[in-house]
């Protein structure tokens, strides 16, 4: 039941989402998107019964040189934002700039459910800005 539950969430949360992004299951079966140059990936997950959480990560910046401007901008970022975490992964001399979020998505409305997917992806939008060049 409860892999029942998660499935249809995230069928859920690609229906809200289709008015504003393009939705593709991909291999994996998460839901993969692109959101202001963002590339995003989107899971549902039952962790007990009754607590079905939607997992978004979005890759913000990628091959970016490693530099103290680059953490002191993340941080700024984090310092903004209202859901999720911005982070630095580094590769040896170049590094991604991801956004991930987690949040108890079970029981929302359809209405409050599109409304917190949108919150969630203007913090991607915002926190992309001036990491690119």
């Amino acid at each position: 039941m409860s892999e029942e539950s998660a499935a249809a969430l995230q069928v859920r949360a690609q229906a809200a989402l289709a008015p504003f992004v393009e939705v593709a299951e991909t291999s994996d079966g998460s839901l993969g998107f692109e959101y202001a140059g963002a590339l995003c990936s989107m899971r549902a997950v039952n962790l007990a019964p009754g607590l079905d959480v939607l997992s978004l990560t979005a890759v913000l910046a990628w091959d970016r040189p490693v530099s103290t401007t680059l953490h002191k901008k993340v941080a700024a970022k984090n310092d903004l934002l209202q859901f999720g975490l911005v982070s630095v992964i580094t590769r040896s001399r170049l590094a991604d700039v991801i956004l991930r979020y987690t949040f108890p998505a079970a029981g929302l409305e359809d209405e409050a459910l599109t409304t917190m997917l949108l919150l969630v992806l203007a913090g991607v939008e915002d926190s992309r800005q001036g990491l690119i060049p």
